[in-house]
């Protein structure tokens, strides 16, 4: 357990480019898939928003498109090295990998309800749940944040794996699992980090 008074490094939690799923409203998860134009285009703004802070290492979960953002905000630093954790892969949607949410909303009111209330508790067919996904992330988690004596510790996760990791730096839970699948090519600073 990391102590609140414990000084580390701030994070940087970075949300990798949009794929096609990701433009198509379609559940990525653990798909291994590249980043679109679209995508591309939010790398590049993000290199320059991110310009701002030194970094030396970042972190990423190995799929293509968190993979690809992590290189593309490196390319201009060779100062920076790119390390790749396994334990960072996104959530398993099982059955559901591919299939578009307004498709979930429409045959499965119940459990598109389920992941707006209770996320931690929803899993598909044949994937994970949010609170496996959880316990699985938080040990790479406390791992980087103790190895790291780095200010700024930049880590490259898609979404929904990205929320989980946001709601344990900030003591919270996942608010909504469908929104926050479809959030990519963004950026934030978490300053004041939980007890994780």
């Amino acid at each position: 357990m990391i102590s609140r008074s414990k000084r580390v490094g701030r994070v940087l939690l970075i949300r990798p480019g949009a794929t096609e799923f990701d433009e198509q409203g379609r559940m990525k998860g653990s798909l291994d898939m590249p980043l679109s134009d679209k995508g591309r285009q939010q790398v590049d703004s993000l290199a320059e928003q991110l310009d701002q802070f030194e970094l030396h290492t970042i972190y990423t979960a190995p799929c293509e498109s968190a993979l690809e953002t992590a290189e593309r905000l490196a390319r201009d630093r060779s100062e920076v090295r790119i390390r790749v954790i396994d334990t960072l892969r996104n959530v398993d949607h099982g059955l559901w990998h591919g299939k578009l949410i307004a498709e979930v909303q429409r045959n499965l009111p119940r459990v598109y309800r389920q992941g707006q209330d209770s996320p931690a508790d929803i899993c598909p067919p044949g994937g994970e749940s949010i609170r496996d996904a959880r316990g699985r992330v938080l040990k790479a988690i406390k791992k980087i944040l103790r190895k790291s004596g780095q200010d700024f510790i930049a880590i490259v996760i898609p979404e929904p794996l990205a929320s989980v990791v946001h709601g344990l730096l900030n003591g919270e839970e996942v608010v909504d699992f469908w929104g926050a699948e479809m959030d990519s090519g963004r950026w934030e600073l978490i300053e004041s980090i939980a007890a994780v």
